[in-house]
């Protein structure tokens, strides 16, 4: 009885960490396939952008247009975040150009339909 319980036990181990592994595996496939696709926008929106426009773009916060609002095109935009306007910093210092573009891209889903 002990020997099919020791089996039973050594058994499950193997499947549990069998499992994981491959868990592991997809969560790591996952996150390559993320960094591939290049940098993620919502997320660096949220780093550098949230402050003044605000999480969903329209808090207004320090003079910051209603990204909600906007008619900017997404080339407009990279513009506007690469140089800044009116009383908005420039970001070509800070963020490179395929991270501008990233939030550019991003901002344009922030406009309500």
């Amino acid at each position: 009885m002990k020997n099919i319980l020791a089996f039973v036990i050594v058994a499950a181990t193997i499947i549990a960490c069998g499992n994981s592994n491959s868990n592991t595996g997809t969560a790591s496939a996952a996150k390559t396939t993320a960094a591939a696709a290049g940098p993620d926008g919502e997320k660096i929106y949220k780093q550098y952008c949230v402050t003044c426009h605000g999480l969903y773009g329209d808090m207004g916060a320090s003079g910051a247009h209603d990204l909600t609002a906007s008619a900017l095109t997404v080339e407009e935009r990279i513009e506007v975040i690469t140089n800044g306007r009116n009383t908005m910093t420039g970001f070509k210092g800070i963020l490179n150009e395929e991270r501008i573009q990233a939030v550019a891209e991003y901002s344009v889903k922030l406009k309500k339909k």
